[in-house]
């Protein structure tokens, strides 16, 4: 009898498992109660719908009836999505690299009935090939060390229990200098020619090229900051890695040039890229990158977002089993699908005979032999022909869709179509993100606490201190465009939240103070592809102290710094988004425009933008006089002009341009780094 019991879950990940011949179980008490009464190991594999080696490894050994057979004699077996629950995810993924492992999904980890991991790896082949042992082989000798009660796994249980159980933060005094410094030692390991860091593969870390953006604001003299960031945006906006017809960007580049990506196209990172594409265009107005800003944020509301509002988790690296097939291209395809005007999208597009992979073309625009951007007519024709190849493409069998709602996911995805439509003006990316905050206010909390994930109807696993951080985070940004102050209230109940379950004496915990199903609590300190819930608290923190001036705010945020400051001289990549959150408390400004004059407002807001720092908030006057920061004087209802407010202190208004400008020249950078 197949025992499998996965086909109830809500999670899609787990829901493409309810059909193996293994017996999994969701992540349960229930689960670890049969191991302890089996004594039997638990099998643990996590991984998510989007990736590709996870489905792999299930068709090749999940799937096979044989394999399944020794994993269910054997094994209690688990399976965790990792997006649903990244605090599961969290712990075993450190466990393994304490075992010398570089880790990687899906994440294979032999744990005991007590959830003590003491063995694992990630992807195992199903016989034993590039120096991998076969998967029946793992299954059988470690079945046959904990039945004879080997001592190697009662060492590793101990030894990595204690690992986990160790604190990731450490007391300290966080210097100034330490900004600069972290920026310096990651342009040590940069590729200033191609943008990321250098070889393959590349990742588009947004936490660190917003790191690298704030030191190029402290260090105007100093070019090679900006032009880091400038060189991978371009880079990853011109190469394979981004989808040239239907807009946003997949997960990674297997290779050092962004052309060839890894298919799978991830909300959490479009939602960050869009943030900083907004930022970068601020800075300069390059049109490259105000035309990636619209394609991105239209691919989000046309294939991402839900009826119900929220958007969805990922859109898969596989079609029918086969990586990319959904998107690549012959130039006999093209030649087919556009006719005489092949020629000059062939050109741009660098589609050639010979393909790019594997015979097959990806098509992007890295060729240096032509601008990254053409003139307005040439560029018109190509958007067409990107249309008419997109509804060819279309009629393609399609990756699948993971339509699981995350909170923090979410979030940056508000947060990035609202600083998109204070940009560029475009009413409908500011209508998305608010229809996503709402779902997420109405379905996504019970009993007034924010709940992780949500799918099909369903909620499931309990929030994490990432989804109240980033949900706090896009309620400032939806309050700095519009001015509405119940977005603020929003802010502050969640930061009130935060204070009370996940933070004790300024370490930020992942999982609240009533969680109990894990065998430790994860600090949550550590960017990843998402940035740390203590780096967004305190950025967070600064940006609460600004608009209502209350100095408990200012306090949490130098409990955070102190608590986590080792972290950030230990760990500069993993601690990126700390680093953020200091300049933040650094150089933090509050900008608040008050006039009834549309052109006046519009020339003064476009002032603001274009410092492109994100360490001054910008507040759009509103009606509503509840929505006047608490430093700016009550007065400001009746009087046009800029407010600027560094720490709870603001300059007279001023209402013309050229104070503007000095203002903002002279309050710019109040700190000295090193």
């Amino acid at each position: 009898m197949n025992r499998n019991r996965l086909g109830e879950t809500t999670s899609p990940y787990l829901r493409q498992h309810a059909d193996n011949p293994v017996h999994w179980w969701p992540w349960t008490p229930e689960a670890f109660q049969e191991a302890r009464e089996r004594n039997v190991p638990v099998h643990l594999s996590i991984g998510y719908a989007a990736c590709h080696w996870c489905h792999v490894m299930a068709e090749e050994s999940f799937s096979n009836p044989k394999i399944a057979a020794l994993m269910n004699d054997h094994f209690v077996n688990i399976k965790v999505d990792r997006e649903e629950r990244p605090d599961v995810d969290q712990i075993y993924m450190r466990a393994l690299h304490a075992l010398g492992e570089q880790g990687g999904w899906p994440l294979t980890m032999f744990i005991s009935p007590d959830g003590e991991p003491f063995w694992g790896g990630t992807y195992f082949p199903p016989e034993a090939r590039w120096g991998r042992p076969g998967f029946p082989q793992v299954l059988e000798g470690i079945s046959a060390a904990w039945q004879r009660g080997d001592e190697a796994i009662a060492k590793n249980r101990a030894a990595l229990l204690d690992h986990l159980s160790q604190s990731a933060s450490g007391a300290g005094q966080a210097d100034p200098a330490i900004l600069d410094r972290a920026a310096d030692q990651i342009l040590s390991i940069w590729d200033m020619q191609l943008g990321g860091t250098r070889g393959a593969p590349k990742f588009p870390s947004a936490p660190v090229l917003d790191l690298l953006w704030r030191a190029a604001l402290r260090n105007p003299a100093e070019e090679r900051y900006r032009d880091a960031v400038l060189t991978t945006l371009h880079g990853m906006s011109s190469g394979g890695i981004y989808d040239h017809l239907a807009g946003g960007f997949a997960r990674y580049s297997v290779d050092d040039k962004w052309l060839v990506p890894h298919f799978e196209k991830m909300l959490s990172d479009n939602g960050q890229i869009l943030s900083l594409m907004v930022r970068a265009w601020n800075d300069g107005r390059q049109p490259l990158l105000r035309a990636r800003i619209g394609e991105t944020a239209n691919w989000m509301m046309r294939e991402m977002q839900l009826p119900e509002g929220g958007f969805a988790a990922s859109l898969d690296a596989d079609t029918g089993h086969e990586e990319g097939l959904t998107y690549v291209w012959t130039k006999a395809e093209i030649d087919d699908a556009l006719g005489a005007e092949a020629d000059l999208f062939c050109t741009v597009y660098d589609v050639r005979d010979a393909g790019s992979l594997e015979g097959k073309t990806i098509l992007n625009r890295l060729s240096q032999d032509r601008p990254a951007y053409l003139d307005t007519e040439t560029e018109d024709r190509l958007s067409r022909l990107r249309g008419r190849l997109l509804a060819n493409r279309d009629g393609r069998p399609q990756p699948d869709r993971d339509g699981k709602v995350l909170a923090d996911w979410n979030a940056v995805a508000i947060a990035g179509l609202a600083e998109a439509s204070r940009a560029t003006g475009d009413a409908t990316f500011l209508e998305a993100a608010q229809e996503a905050f709402r779902f997420i206010c109405g379905s996504m909390q019970q009993d007034d606490r924010l709940c992780h994930s949500w799918c099909d109807g369903r909620i499931t696993s309990a929030g994490l201190a990432t989804d109240y951080a980033q949900m706090a985070h896009a309620a400032i940004a939806l309050h700095s465009v519009t001015g509405t102050p119940d977005y603020l209230s929003h802010a502050v109940k969640w930061f009130d939240q935060l204070n009370k379950y996940y933070i004790d004496s300024g370490t930020v915990y992942l999982t609240a103070t009533d969680s109990d199903d894990l065998i430790v609590r994860p600090v949550g300190a550590s960017d990843e592809a998402m940035p740390s819930a203590a780096g967004i608290i305190l950025q967070l923190a600064s940006q609460l102290f600004a608009i209502t001036a209350e100095p408990d705010y200012r306090s949490s945020a130098d409990a955070i710094l102190a608590a986590h400051a080792e972290q950030m001289s230990r760990d500069i990549i993993g601690a990126a988004s700390l680093h953020s959150g200091f300049d933040n408390l650094l150089r933090s400004r509050l900008a608040y425009v008050a006039t009834s004059d549309p052109k006046q407002h519009m020339e003064l807001s476009d002032l603001i933008l274009a410092e492109a720092d994100p360490a001054l908030l910008l507040i759009n006057g509103a009606a509503d006089e509840t929505a006047i920061p608490k430093p700016v004087p009550q007065a400001a209802a009746g009087k046009n002009g800029l407010y600027l407010c560094v720490a709870d202190r603001c300059r007279p208004p001023v209402s013309n341009l050229q104070e503007a400008r000095k203002i903002l020249a002279e309050t710019r950078n109040p700190i000295q780094t090193s």
